[in-house]
C-alpha cells in the first residue's frame, strides 16, 4: 500500500489540470498541492513531467501564455487556493469511495 496507486496518480493529474486552469506554473502547482493536499512535490513534478511528454504542444503554448511574474492580478489568494484544492481532493475521494475494496 503506497501513495502511488493508479487512483492516487489520477487524482494528482486531475489536481494538476485544475492548477493549469488557474494559470499556475509547475512550481506554484507543486507548492500548492504540497501545502493544501499533502502531495509530495516529487509526485506532482513526476506526473507534470509525464503530462508534458504526452502533450508537448499544449505545454509549449501554455508556458508562453503564462502571465509574467510581476503581473499576479489573476492569481488566487492563498485561502482561495487552499479551499479549492481541499474541495477537489474531497470530491475525488468521494467519487472513488465505491471502488475501494479495503477490508
Amino acid at each position: 500500500m503506497g501513495d502511488t496507486s493508479a487512483s492516487y496518480i489520477h487524482m494528482v493529474q486531475h489536481l494538476i489540470e485544475k492548477c493549469l486552469i488557474f494559470h499556475m506554473t509547475k512550481e506554484e502547482c507543486m507548492d500548492a498541492l504540497s501545502k493544501h493536499a499533502n502531495i509530495k512535490p516529487v509526485i506532482t513534478s513526476t506526473v507534470w513531467n509525464e503530462l508534458e511528454k504526452e502533450n508537448r504542444d499544449f505545454f509549449e503554448s501554455y508556458s508562453q501564455s503564462l502571465p509574467q511574474p510581476s503581473s499576479g492580478s489573476d492569481r488566487m489568494s492563498e485561502p482561495e487556493t487552499s479551499q479549492l484544492i481541499q474541495k477537489m481532493v474531497s470530491d475525488h475521494q468521494a467519487d472513488g469511495s465505491d471502488s475501494s475494496d479495503d477490508k
